[in-house]
């Protein structure tokens, strides 16, 4: 597929104007280029655990439109684009507002990052991908399949693969170190694909709650559990920021759960941490990842601080996984 990207040199105080006008005509697909260094806040809804460095921002911006190049006349369009960005200047100051253009291949945000996601196993775990063939030789396998869609999850990444070692070890219980949680009820904080809730479900779990910010992800863990022939029954979803919203916390409870599982963010964990053990039953777990490897001890302090007691951490490259529990 062809694709016609057009660029508009305008300014860092224009970008929200053009933005909103580009979807006012109906053009989606907007991408913008500038030196403004990103916000703690933008930091955490991005999960970037750690910001890029830049050079100082000098007040210019390149914002880029996409259109598919489908042989069809795009002159009207440019001329709509044209007009819109003359009447913004009464409002603001767009810069030159020069657009140029340019094509490229193949442009397929939804599709192309799959060819870096293949079939691996994590202990006796065959995760694939649904796109792929399944092998002859795997057709026994404790097999999970996934597809995260436009949601965060496929089960490759060291945080996510240290929540499941984790989520293993818990639920099915370790001899040397920790007696099985029998038929826990799980809440999976930061759900995204629903990777962690489905695998909890399989190895044991009775029932699981998710909350991510993202609506999509309710719709990706909901085809993800149809895909794993999962009755929707057993898992509830909800929309929401559990650090703050209260009305999220009273939907999800308290002192309802064996496990909390959360695959996110240093920067998310630490003002998390306080509303976390009163959604523990005593006795329960805690287990976390998503902490790149320099912020460990101030996530280790703000659990400890939120009364409870780390019980293991746990390495995976630069990635960190601390599990604690609710005494």
């Amino acid at each position: 597929m062809k694709w016609k990207k057009y660029t508009i040199d305008t300014t860092t105080q224009a970008e929200d104007f053009i933005s909103m006008m580009l979807s006012d005509l109906g053009i989606e697909g907007i991408e913008i280029e500038d030196k403004i260094p990103l916000s703690k806040a933008d930091q955490t809804e991005m999960f970037i655990d750690f910001l890029p460095e830049l050079p100082p921002d000098d007040g210019r911006s390149a914002v880029s439109f996409y259109i598919e190049d489908d042989g069809s006349d795009q002159t009207e369009i440019l001329k709509k684009v044209k007009v819109a960005l003359e009447e913004l200047r009464s409002t603001v100051d767009v810069g030159s507002g020069i657009i140029t253009s340019s094509e490229t291949e193949d442009l397929d945000w939804i599709n192309n990052w799959k060819k870096f996601f293949s079939s691996f196993y994590i202990d006796d775990i065959l995760i694939k991908p649904t796109w792929e063939e399944l092998k002859e030789e795997d057709k026994d396998k404790f097999l999970i399949e996934i597809d995260p869609g436009i949601s965060f999850g496929t089960g490759k990444h060291e945080t996510t693969q240290l929540c499941i070692s984790q989520l293993l070890k818990y639920i099915r219980g370790n001899e040397e170190y920790v007696p099985a949680v029998k038929n826990p009820k799980v809440l999976d904080v930061g759900c995204g694909s629903g990777i962690l809730s489905i695998i909890a479900l399989k190895i044991g779990a009775q029932s699981v709650v998710g909350t991510d910010l993202d609506p999509d992800c309710m719709i990706s863990t909901k085809e993800n559990m149809e895909v794993n022939h999962l009755d929707l029954d057993l898992g509830k979803f909800y929309v929401g920021n559990l650090i703050d919203d209260v009305e999220l916390q009273n939907k999800v409870g308290t002192e309802e759960y064996d496990i909390v599982v959360a695959n996110i963010l240093a920067d998310v964990i630490i003002p998390m941490a306080p509303v976390i053990p009163a959604r523990l039953k005593k006795g329960g777990y805690f287990i976390t990842s998503g902490i790149i490897d320099f912020k460990e001890n101030e996530v280790k302090k703000a659990i400890e601080d939120a009364g409870l007691e780390v019980v293991e951490i746990n390495h995976k490259g630069e990635w960190v996984n601390i599990t604690a529990r609710k005494n």
